[in-house]
Formats: C-alpha cells, sequence, structure tokens
C-alpha cells in the first residue's frame, strides 16, 4: 500500500505530484567503503608489495586464495578485468582460430568480445524468457563440428542451466567456460559458480557485488590451467616465489596483472561479504513479494535449485496482464520508465541491443578483413534471437542502489513508487498510446 496521504502525494510526480521516494532516500552509495578498506589500502601503499609478481605472499596471492577457498576449484588466478579473465579462461583452454564459442544474446559485450580476442568466432543464440540466462535446446541446435565451447551468462547473478549446458558439453565433448561477472556467491544445486564449469570468470568491476576500487577480475579452474593463465597474464613468463624473474616468455602472453592495491580493496570487502549477502537475501526478496501481485509487472525469482546473487533486478511489463490492450510493450516500458524515475525509482534500460546487433558483431569487422568470421568456409548469418528481442523492449532494470547492506527501507519506498504509478494505469495507457 501507499505509505504517503494527501492529493499531492496521489498525483504523478511527471504530473505535478510529490515523488514518492524523498530525496534523501535516493542515494545508496555502493561500494560501501569503510576505514577498514582504506587502512587495506595504505597498509598495501605502506609495504611497497604493489604488483602480483613480487616476491612472497601479497594482497593478490591472498585474494586468490581465499576466492578459490570460497568457489570450491583448485585455483584462482587474479586479471586486470573480467574481460581479461574471460579471454584468458578460454586460452588456458585452448580456444582459438577456428572454434566457435556459444554465448547468450543477451549480456554484456565482454561476452561476446571474450572469443574474438581468441580469434574464435562467437555464436549467439537466445535465452530463456523468465531466467534471461542462454537457452540449452538453442545451444544444442547451434553445435556444428567447430563448436569447441559454451559460454553461459550467469547474468543479473541468476545461474543459468548448468544442468542441461554440462549434458551437452559431455556429449559433443566441449568446454564450459563460465561468466559469473555478475554472480558472486550465487549457487546452483549447493556448489558456487565458478566452480560448475572447466574455467570461470568474475569481475572485480567497482559495481560488482565483490567490487574492488576500480577494474579487476578473477579466474577460477583447475591447478594446470591456472599455469596457463599465470604465464598469460604476464607476457608467457614463469613467476614463482623464491625465483629471480628472467624476462624468458614460454608461450604468447598479455600485461593483465592486478594491482595489490586493488587486490587489498577487494580483501576488505571480501570481509564483509557474507554480511551483505544477507542482508540482501532479506531486503530483496521482501521488496519482490510487494510487487509481485502488480498485474502485469513481472519480478524476477530465482529458478529452481539455485540461489540469486541479486546483482541486477530486471523487470518485465505485459500490456495484456496489466489490462492495457493495444498498448504496445515498449511503448508501455517507455512511459513506465519516465514516470517511475519521476517517482524517485532510478530505472534503466542496461542492455539496448541484442549482441548480434551491436556495430562490433554485425559488421564483422573484426581484426580487419572480416577475421576470425573469413576464416570459415561459410560464416552462418546473423541468428534470430525474439526472446532476447522482446526482454529487451519491454524491460527496465534496477542496479547498484539495492547492493547497499541498508537499502531495505528505500527499497520500500520503491514498492511506494510502484504501487503509486500502478494506481494510474489508465493515465499510464493515454500515455503509451499516445507515444505509440
Amino acid at each position: 500500500m501507499i505509505t504517503e496521504v494527501g492529493t499531492a502525494a496521489r498525483k504523478l510526480a511527471a504530473l505535478g505530484g510529490t515523488p514518492a521516494v524523498p530525496k534523501a532516500m535516493r542515494e545508496m552509495p555502493w561500494p560501501v567503503i569503510t576505514d577498514a578498506d582504506r587502512n587495506a589500502v595504505l597498509a598495501t601503499l605502506d609495504s611497497g608489495r604493489l604488483v602480483s609478481n613480487a616476491d612472497g605472499a601479497t594482497a593478490v596471492s591472498e585474494l586468490e586464495r581465499r576466492w578459490a577457498q570460497r568457489v570450491g576449484t583448485e585455483q584462482c588466478v587474479a586479471v586486470g578485468t573480467g574481460t581479461a579473465a574471460l579471454a584468458l579462461a578460454l586460452a588456458a583452454l585452448g580456444i582459438g582460430p577456428g572454434d566457435e564459442v556459444i554465448v547468450p544474446a543477451f549480456s554484456f559485450i565482454a561476452s561476446g568480445f571474450a572469443p574474438l580476442h581468441q580469434l574464435a568466432v562467437p555464436v549467439f543464440v537466445d535465452v530463456d524468457p523468465v531466467t534471461f540466462t542462454i537457452d540449452p535446446q538453442a545451444v544444442a541446435a547451434a553445435i556444428t563440428p567447430r563448436t569447441a565451447a559454451i559460454l553461459p551468462v550467469h547474468l543479473h547473478g541468476q545461474p543459468a542451466e548448468m544442468d542441461a549446458l554440462s549434458a551437452l558439453a559431455s556429449r559433443y565433448k566441449l568446454s564450459i567456460v563460465e561468466d559469473a561477472a555478475q554472480a558472486h556467491g550465487a549457487t546452483h544445486r549447493g556448489r558456487s559458480v565458478g566452480s560448475l564449469g572447466d574455467a570461470a570468470a568474475f569481475s572485480l568491476q567497482v559495481t560488482k557485488n565483490l567490487p574492488t576500487c576500480g577494474e579487476g577480475g578473477l579466474v577460477t579452474t583447475t591447478a594446470q590451467r591456472a599455469d596457463i593463465v599465470r604465464k598469460a597474464r604476464q607476457f608467457g613468463e614463469i613467476i614463482e616465489p623464491g625465483r629471480n624473474r628472467d624476462y624468458l616468455s614460454s608461450r604468447l602472453g598479455w600485461n593483465h596483472k592486478l594491482s595489490a592495491v586493488q587486490a587489498a580493496f577487494t580483501l576488505s570487502q571480501l570481509d564483509r561479504f557474507d554480511e551483505y549477502e544477507a542482508a540482501r537475501a532479506a531486503t530483496i526478496p521482501a521488496f519482490l513479494r510487494r510487487l509481485a501481485d502488480l498485474p502485469g509487472l513481472i519480478v524476477p525469482r530465482p529458478a529452481a535449485h539455485t540461489t540469486h546473487a541479486w546483482h541486477i533486478l530486471r523487470f518485465r511489463f505485459d500490456p495484456e496482464q496489466a489490462g492495457l490492450p493495444g498498448v504496445a510493450p515498449h511503448a508501455l516500458r517507455s512511459v513506465l520508465h519516465r514516470l517511475l524515475r519521476a517517482e524517485g525509482v532510478p530505472m534503466s534500460r542496461y542492455q539496448l541491443l541484442p549482441l548480434p546487433e551491436q556495430k562490433a558483431f554485425a559488421d564483422r569487422t573484426g581484426f580487419g578483413h572480416g577475421y576470425p568470421w573469413t576464416a570459415l568456409h561459410k560464416p552462418e548469418p546473423r541468428p534470430e534471437c525474439p526472446v532476447t528481442t522482446a526482454v529487451i523492449a519491454d524491460s527496465l532494470t534496477l542496479q547498484k542502489r539495492h547492493l547497499h547492506p541498508q537499502a531495505g527501507p528505500t527499497l520500500q519506498r520503491y514498492a511506494d513508487a510502484f504501487d503509486k504509478v500502478w494506481h494510474h494505469l489508465p493515465t499510464v495507457a493515454d500515455l503509451a498510446r499516445a507515444a505509440s
């Protein structure tokens, strides 16, 4: 129920009413930066051990140890970005020219770039309309003799359907690289994401549930593959504690190291990770329960046998269920976007196009002269992804503000705003029809 009273409060803010969310409650900073985080960074600066290849234990090696232990993998390698983590995970599995990697059409652009960085071809397939993760049936239909790997994305913090994907990988002898950039702490059948495939990539970018003070990434995998990733992150060199650096490169490598300062910040955040996850597990479902009964509003929910990390909350809008026949989904989304933001709810669109329609993929310029696509005898045509297209047209997201451990009261005000806008559905319908 709407908690505010009075004519101004009942009137839509976009039409001159009082916003449902007071300005004082709108800013929920993320990440939460404490004195513990500042002290961890300062201690690392004072130590002088500022790079991952410093001899002996560093903040980087400690972060690697703790994250591997938490995820349940043999080893973890810290790198400069989540995008680098994806590319290096593929490299460790030998994915390269002539290979195809199956990627969901609905994801951040890095999921599609990672195969290209290995001169492999991303093959885009559609997603499930409820979980927004890769559709195993679409994956099965896309497998060819050139397919080398599946790259499931645990989008928004929801684990992909790993049972079906693992069965396909086993049947066709394919590798699985999990894109867990948004899914720190999520589980599938009691196992942590990042331990469900052959390798996995996490992002530590400052907006993530486990952030650093900038950019960073983590690769979780076996000890053997971790050794390849460590060489690749530093020019192909063998870097071992107690061994002088010889500047000899044993394989192709990059400069993808994570700084010790960023690792120290993340280690301090990791100390509070469970506390923050527990807070989100209480406040976010309570918020979603309030919205679930609003007609035509489809709220996110965890799939069976999974826990959701709630990194991003995506809401779909169905005009028919809302009792608004003749209103186009994209028009309803557009009007709700304006009205909810006017009420103080920071809704956003996030993805604007399916990945295969992004110019970087649609033009197939790649590394020049169309590579790696032109290396194939017959490049596949651009795929149709109707579910991805529909989700982009009829949905909005909530990002960052709900991650704060004390976001509960603000989320309840957001729910008030949704209630208020839904109270004015006839006006919403008029605006949407005009927009159409």
